[in-house]
């Protein structure tokens, strides 16, 4: 099993693939996880734990 898929390829045994849906939700949870720690960060000050 390959890890990305190119756009030529025809097959369907790969864990990501090229094209937008992928990109798309790849930069959605990487800004949801960038907001998660932001938020962990922001109540550690906030509750003085740092």
């Amino acid at each position: 099993m390959k890890f990305v898929k190119e756009e030529e390829d025809k097959t369907d045994d790969y864990i990501f693939q090229k094209d937008q849906k992928t990109k798309s939700v790849s930069s959605f949870t990487l800004i949801v996880l960038i907001i998660l720690i932001l938020g962990v960060v922001a109540s550690g000050f906030y509750f003085k734990w740092f």
